[in-house]
């Protein structure tokens, strides 16, 4: 495989958590427990193929919905990987960003985030990216928000405009976007980000997934052709 054929960007839309949990007889946190094993493992082997920037859908606006029990406990996960896990980031020098809104997240949380961030923005062996309490149409309408605060003319408003007021605009487009869990969908998942995007949907829950599911992804994308519309 050549550099021309692996993506800059991956995202992930990790899902089937809670249906894996359900097969096992395991309450539903042992699932999410489980899928953050498993993507410790899945982004250091993404990272370490030559891919720049690796996405994570880690908790969804719409993930408030569910019970309080088990939002608390994915709070607690988000707070162990940007807290606890952070000499792993330093081991494997990569550098962490968290995308999405603060709104209703404890201060405490968003002051480790902002940490976390700040401790580890000089790694250079590749960038995972959290996208935790976020949604790709909110991202778009706080981008268009800021647009409007700044007195923009409706006129002057352009693609690349919007753009450059996501969440860190300094991201690239996704390349590539895969959801596991048999779900063929993409959520609201990096909806700016994914106009060009290939897509690979994966049968096998999250915590399923292995290192040689990665080499599968990767030779799969290798062997698109991307047009971009010509």
């Amino acid at each position: 495989m050549t550099d021309a054929t692996i993506p800059r960007h991956i995202g992930f839309i990790i899902d089937g958590n809670r249906r894996w949990a359900k097969k096992h007889g395991l309450p539903g946190y042992e699932g999410h427990l489980a899928g953050y094993n498993t993507l410790k493992d899945i982004a250091f082997e993404v990272l370490d193929a030559g891919v720049e920037f690796m996405s994570v859908y880690a908790f969804s606006t719409e993930n408030h919905k569910r019970s309080k029990e088990e939002v608390s406990k994915l709070m607690a996960l988000v707070f162990r990987v940007v807290k606890t896990d952070i000499n792993i980031f330093h081991d494997k020098n990569i550098r962490l960003i968290v995308l999405g809104s603060p709104e209703g997240i404890d201060k405490s949380l968003l002051k480790a985030i902002d940490e976390a961030q700040e401790s580890t923005k000089d790694n250079k062996a590749g960038t995972l990216l959290m996208c935790f309490n976020y949604g790709g149409q909110l991202e778009i309408a706080d981008a268009v928000k800021k647009i409007i605060q700044v007195g923009t003319k409706p006129e002057d408003v352009t693609p690349e405009l919007i753009e450059n007021n996501l969440y860190a605009p300094e991201i690239p487009p996704l390349d590539l976007m895969v959801r596991s869990g048999g779900e063929k969908r993409i959520s609201n998942f990096m909806l700016w980000r994914a106009a060009y995007s290939e897509l690979i949907f994966i049968d096998k829950f999250w915590p399923d997934m292995t290192k040689e599911d990665v080499a599968d992804i990767l030779k799969e994308y290798s062997k698109r052709q991307r047009r971009f519309g010509e």
